[in-house]
């Protein structure tokens, strides 16, 4: 099963084989901090789905918050725990910095991320990590097996070019950062699209389903879309799911693709 789907997300995964999907990339209506067309989010069935229908190895990337109203709702924790509960293991907790947020708050400091928690069941079978550039390479003397007495014991060891980039990520949100598809901000929460990517290129190869049942605006759909990657989207709104269609077509025309 490929392609988008309006429907009930708990419905139409409950339909679904075991075992079919190698990532799902997806951020939740938490906390109720958006309306999504009133539609409401059972997070418990929706977490037992997704363990279902997760091949082992494979790897779920659920971006969420919490809510701040006199103090953080913790929300985020309680469902990384639920996760836990029903088998994922938590492979990484992430973090989402975005770069221009503007709301100012009056008696803490400016709340700037989100958690990416990167759930696996079973160990991961995939894992092709972003690189960055290292501000040094070459050899050096570096600091080797340093026991409990505290002293430096260095060796010749080869600082390399190139580095995994760390578990926080930073992305510019708004037009011309999270995407420049004018058409994605009908909907009320968009990621971006070079997160939904690196997550893609990091737990996936060429070829493997990618997934997500609350697919909104469509990022997921498009970046799997853009990397060879097979695609599914799920969302109970015909309204959004006519925004990702958009979106997706826009691809393919680029692309000289047909569905």
């Amino acid at each position: 099963m490929t392609g988008l789907f309006v429907s009930d997300c708990i419905e139409l995964m409950a339909k679904m084989e075991k075992d079919v999907i190698d990532l799902t990339v997806t951020s939740p209506p938490y906390d109720n901090l958006r309306n999504y067309n009133g539609y409401e989010f059972n997070f418990e069935n929706v977490a037992r789905q997704l363990y279902r229908i997760t091949k082992i190895g494979g790897v779920v990337v659920w971006v969420v918050g919490d809510k701040i109203n006199g103090g953080r709702t913790l929300t985020s924790f309680r469902q990384g725990l639920f996760f836990q509960e029903i088998g994922f293991c938590m492979h990484d907790v992430m973090i989402y910095q975005k770069k221009n947020t503007p709301f100012m708050r009056s008696n803490a400091y400016t709340n700037c991320y989100e958690y990416m928690f990167v759930l696996s069941k079973g160990k991961p079978k995939t894992f092709n990590p972003v690189k960055m550039e290292t501000v040094r390479n070459g050899f050096e003397m570096l600091t080797h097996n340093k026991l409990p007495d505290g002293i430096n014991k260095k060796v010749r060891k080869e600082l390399k070019k190139e580095k995994n980039k760390t578990n926080i990520w930073t992305y510019a949100v708004g037009l011309g950062g999270t995407t420049s598809d004018k058409i994605a901000f009908d909907h009320p929460a968009v990621f971006p699209e070079k997160l939904a990517q690196d997550h893609i290129l990091s737990w996936s190869n060429e070829g493997d389903l990618v997934f997500d049942p609350m697919v909104g605006s469509g990022t997921t759909c498009k970046m799997a879309l853009l990397n060879n990657r097979k695609y599914l989207g799920i969302d109970i709104s015909e309204e959004y799911i006519e925004i990702a269609k958009q979106r997706l077509e826009m691809v393919k025309q680029k692309q000289g693709l047909f569905a």
